[in-house]
């Protein structure tokens, strides 16, 4: 049985903790809707640009590209695939950057099967931790992206990942990121960066035409030409896409994190009951003691 000091002890590093989780549990809820607000307007924005860039690389002739369209085709190479991580650099967030991190290890398990080579970029200092562990060698640059991320950082991101594609580091580009669902709810995304795919982008969740709608062909022109303005926005699409990405991950980090620290106060309430509880037996069963023993030796004299 622990002593009365033991007990008080751990009720009172209990309540400091429960004063630690509560006051991260606010911060994050402050700050996440400030967060919420950027990542959907954002998410509009990237969303309607990459719908526009479907319907030119449908319309223009791509096919017949220069390397300003690289960002659109590709080295027409699918052997080296580059898998840009993006996780927080803070703890205390339950399994949000676990979640991304095995998504990654599974894309890159499945890759290296059939004959490829994988390579990582880590935004984010805890998703570089945990695939140190297995994929050290493979990881190519690790970015710390600060909660006041800017667009000029993901322009800084975008000018590395254009010269690493220059050079032939890789052929494909895949970027897996949490999208902001709600306070409670993040859904892991992974999109194909380069070359230019559609496939994760939710064109209807914006308010934008679709691209596949061929009634609306003829009611847009482009000066100079199609292909001019696909290879002027190729670049800036990129720019927008890793943003998003990297905005919508910060916001559902203060989502994972307030509902973690929401989960640890409420059990940091329990364990406080408990631990008042227990206290309280043993503090009776002590001064039962104590009475048993003052009778015993009273009736012994």
């Amino acid at each position: 049985m622990s002593s009365l000091k033991e007990l008080r002890n751990r009720q009172r590093s209990t309540k400091d903790t429960r004063k630690i989780t509560f006051a991260m549990k606010m911060i994050s809820a402050a700050k996440l809707k400030r967060a919420q607000l950027k990542a959907e307007q954002i998410r509009e924005y990237a969303n309607s640009l990459s719908s526009t860039l479907l319907k030119l690389s449908k319309n223009s002739n791509a096919q017949s590209s220069t390397n300003s369209l690289t960002l659109l085709n590709g080295t027409g190479n699918s052997k080296i695939h580059l898998i840009v991580v993006v996780t927080s650099s803070r703890g205390l967030c339950g399994g949000f950057n676990s979640i991304a991190v095995r998504t990654a290890i599974k894309l890159a398990e499945k890759h290296i099967k059939v004959g490829g080579v994988v390579k990582f970029i880590c935004i984010g200092q805890k998703g570089a931790d945990q695939l140190k562990a297995k994929y050290k060698s493979f990881i190519e640059k690790i970015i710390i992206a600060k909660p006041n991320f800017s667009f000029d950082n993901a322009i800084s991101i975008s000018n590395v990942l254009q010269k690493m594609l220059k050079d032939k580091v890789f052929d494909i580009c895949t970027i897996i990121f949490s999208k902001f669902i709600s306070a409670l709810s993040q859904e892991l995304s992974t999109q194909q960066l380069i070359p230019f795919s559609l496939d994760s982008v939710d064109i209807k969740a914006s308010n934008v035409i679709d691209a596949k709608d061929d009634d609306f062909k003829g009611l847009l022109e482009y000066e100079p030409n199609e292909s001019t303005v696909l290879s002027l926005l190729l670049p800036r699409n990129l720019n927008m896409q890793i943003y998003r990405a990297i905005i919508e991950n910060l916001a559902s980090e203060h989502g994972a994190r307030m509902t973690a620290m929401d989960g640890a106060t409420r059990n940091a309430d329990d364990m406080i009951k408990k631990l008042q509880l227990t206290y309280n037996r043993t503090r009776q069963a002590y001064i039962t003691k104590e009475l048993i023993e003052i009778i015993s030796g009273a009736e012994a004299i």
